[in-house]
């Protein structure tokens, strides 16, 4: 039992509620201050017998969370007030009423947002996509709830540390998945960085680690090479009086971690490792041309690279980021990237939609061009016209988040802004869903060419439509955008709707013929069994004839396989249900899947799509069909089942034994030379108990690529024949691969 000294812990809650009313006293109004003691007092009072994970009193969490959002997002009393209270209703006997009563309807709609949905979810349905619908159909009213959800999302990750594993991975990985693109998408790059950072740091620990030590090595040499860097730029602009600062900033941990990993490359070879950003104290009438003076001042010193000049001051991005960048080439050889902008866009760049709103009060008439309440109205649209499932809508709205833009124009010369990738269909429907739904080819820059043609930046577009087009399903693999994905969906539904009725009959129908019960488990089994994605589709398919009903025999026959292989797995549905199965066998001290130990008594097998070996960091899921599949946590499909599906992640490690060999792929690159290979095969077959299974060498003008698969023991078995390998002359680089 932990010793607490109440009275130190009362003075720390005193200290961290005084230290939000300094930061919040300049957004403060007469009579705000009363109201956000109320709102303390009734957290206070609500969470008093509460801890967090930690050990530490839970009022800490809503009070870190209230000042990150006036801090860190720059938002006012309303949301202080509401970043208080946002776990009462769901913690507490308190009530939406009270809180109407006592702070009004805009609180109360906002807690309400905040608020997680109870009660029964369908089996195989995703409690975590279904909360987050929920969430945003308040975006609509009050974005407000998104930006707190954002807050309290940054003070979960920043106190991780104290979760148990499982957790850790399920909320990191949902993190990644969704938070971390909304913040991007709101604008608020300082939160999404940390984010994304410290996802990596729950996720990939050793990666991390290695990162940030090789940042804080280099320090002093990038200081001094910074320093150099902006001399001869900070004289000039001084010369001709410009009032600015200059700051030199290395990239974040997870987008150096990303570029090694896209381009296969250590950390010495990153070369934008990081960026000069100078900001201008400049009136907005002025901003434009002070941001282009300086890329001259910039370019007088230092060469740029063309194809890496970005100005988004002309046609800010969506979400309203306003910057102009530029990566030019250091007297020492080096690449930097330098960004160039008011203190106007720097305030939206870091606090996005909060600041976004705060200037927009002041700025002319159709000077903020199609920003955020374009995407907010987009997605409005959205969650009105999707009833499918809660995952896919997650799908559709992921699809929105993260695209860069491009910019096209209309015959009339307007200007529209479509998600990277978009077609001459996604043109289309963003000039009308009719237009779209009739649409057969259009003409682009007086060209002809087929509705699947990506629009590339510049692009002036003519849509060609005919009355008798109509949209088709493969449609829906043309367009990016979610506007047209939603309309092409609303035309299909009908057709589908009558489809999705008969293939529900003839399911009942092949069902009671096999004496077999229509339940919702069991369509989630046999969705599983034909790999698709939500029941409607199944039902939709035998529909329409794709799959045949006598098929679902089959389906019969595998499901009564796995039932004689299995003792625990029938019982098992998630993670709860498990945790109970292996403590009825195993005692209650045993709460994780041990591999290579439980193979008696549950069924779980090594998933194929990352091949994991002893030694990676690996979590066990759930799977409907096929007992339990272990994966990498670095594994691609890791992020989507963590995210939709944590409650069916369980924990699971791997036992200390030796003599099991697993699977594992290398990828070898290096210049040809005879005997290459023979050299190669010597030191595999050298190595102990090392059984290779394939080897496929292609060569190409001296360079050659190769793959190898061989089974081994575990990562630091592997470790040693990739140390082993890259002492062969001629091998640059070898790499495992899933």
């Amino acid at each position: 039992m932990i010793q607490v000294d109440v009275e130190e812990e009362r003075q720390e809650i005193l200290k961290r509620y005084r230290r939000l009313l300094r930061q919040a006293k300049p957004v403060l109004k007469s009579g705000d201050t009363k109201l956000i003691k109320k709102a303390f007092t009734i957290s206070l009072e609500a969470h008093k017998d509460m801890r967090r994970k930690s050990g530490e009193p839970y009022i800490y969490h809503p009070l870190e969370v209230a000042l990150i959002c006036v801090e860190e997002i720059g938002l006012g009393t309303t949301s202080i007030i509401s970043a208080l209270l946002h776990d009462v209703v769901e913690d507490t006997d308190l009530e939406l009423e009270d809180i109407e009563r006592d702070f009004g309807t805009k609180v109360m709609t906002i807690i309400d947002g905040l608020t997680k949905i109870s009660g029964v979810f369908d089996y195989g349905s995703s409690q975590q996509a279904e909360n987050f619908r929920k969430m945003l159909l308040t975006l609509s009213d009050d974005v407000r709830v998104i930006l707190i959800k954002l807050a309290d999302r940054l003070n979960n990750m920043r106190t991780l540390g104290s979760m148990p594993r499982n957790k850790q991975l399920k909320i990191a990985s949902e993190t990644m998945y969704l938070y971390a693109p909304l913040a991007h998408r709101l604008g608020l790059y300082a939160i999404k960085s940390e984010l994304e950072d410290l996802y990596l740091k729950y996720t990939d620990t050793e990666a991390y680690k290695d990162i940030v030590k090789k940042i804080n090595e280099s320090r002093s040499y990038r200081n001094k090479f910074i320093k150099t860097f902006i001399q001869p730029i900070e004289e000039e602009l001084t010369r001709q009086g410009f009032k600015f600062t200059i700051k030199g900033r290395p990239k974040s941990v997870y987008s150096i971690f990303s570029k090694m990993k896209k381009q296969g490359i250590p950390f010495e070879e990153v070369f934008d490792l990081f960026a000069i950003r100078i900001i201008l104290d400049s009136a907005l009438e002025n901003e434009k041309a002070d941001c282009w003076q300086v890329y001259s001042i910039v370019t007088d010193f230092y060469r740029p690279n063309p194809n890496r000049l970005r100005d988004w001051i002309s046609t800010p991005r969506s979400n309203g980021y306003e910057s102009l960048h530029t990566t030019v080439m250091s007297t020492t050889g080096q690449w930097v990237e330098v960004q160039i902008r008011t203190e106007r866009m720097n305030d939206i760049a870091e606090r996005g939609y909060a600041a976004h709103w705060k200037y927009k009060e002041k700025e002319t008439p159709g000077k903020s061009g199609p920003g955020l309440d374009d995407w907010i109205n987009q997605v409005r649209s959205m969650l009105e016209s999707n009833d499918g499932s809660a995952i896919e809508f997650m799908d559709d709205f992921r699809g929105n988040l993260f695209h860069d833009e491009v910019f096209v124009f209309t015959p009339k010369g307007d200007l529209k802004v479509l998600p990277n990738g978009a077609s001459a269909l996604d043109f289309a429907f963003e000039i009308h869903t009719e237009v779209g739904a009739k649409c057969i080819g259009a003409k682009v820059n007086q060209r002809l060419v087929p509705i699947s043609y990506k629009l590339k930046n510049g692009d002036q577009v003519e849509i060609l439509t005919s009355n008798k087009q109509k949209p088709t399903e493969d449609w829906l693999q043309q367009v990016v955008s979610s506007r047209a994905k939603a309309k092409i969906k609303d035309a299909l539904r009908e057709e589908k709707r009558s489809a999705t009725v008969d293939g529900r009959e003839i399911v009942q129908r092949k069902l009671k013929s096999m004496k077999m019960d229509l339940t919702s488990e069991l369509i989630e089994q046999l969705r599983a069994y034909f790999d698709l994605k939500t029941a409607n589709e199944f039902y939709y398919r035998v529909g329409r004839g794709i799959i045949d009903p006598t098929s679902i025999k089959s389906f019969k026959e595998f499901k009564e396989q796995q039932k004689s292989k299995s003792k625990v797995v029938e019982k098992v549905k998630d993670e709860s249900t498990f945790t109970k199965e292996i403590k009825n066998l195993k005692g209650p001290d045993h709460d994780q899947l041990l591999i290579g130990e439980d193979m008696d008594v549950v069924d779980y097998s090594l998933s194929k799509c990352c091949n994991p070996i002893p030694g990676d960091e690996v979590f066990g899921f759930v799977t409907i069909n096929e007992g339990i599949k272990i994966h990498r946590t670095s594994c691609p499909n890791a992020l989507e089942l963590l995210s939709n599906h944590g409650n069916r992640v369980i924990k699971a490690r791997w036992t200390s034994q030796k003599e099991i060999a697993f699977l594992a792929g290398l990828r070898i690159i290096g210049t040809d030379r005879v005997g290459l290979v023979n050299d190669v095969t010597k030191v595999i077959s050298n190595e102990l108990k090392v059984n290779m299974r394939s080897i496929t060498i292609d060569s190409d003008a001296g360079i050659f690529e190769g793959t190898i698969k061989l089974y081994v023991n575990n990562t630091e078995h592997l470790e040693h024949l990739i140390s082993n390998l890259n002492q062969v002359e001629g091998i640059l680089k070898v790499s495992r691969f899933d």
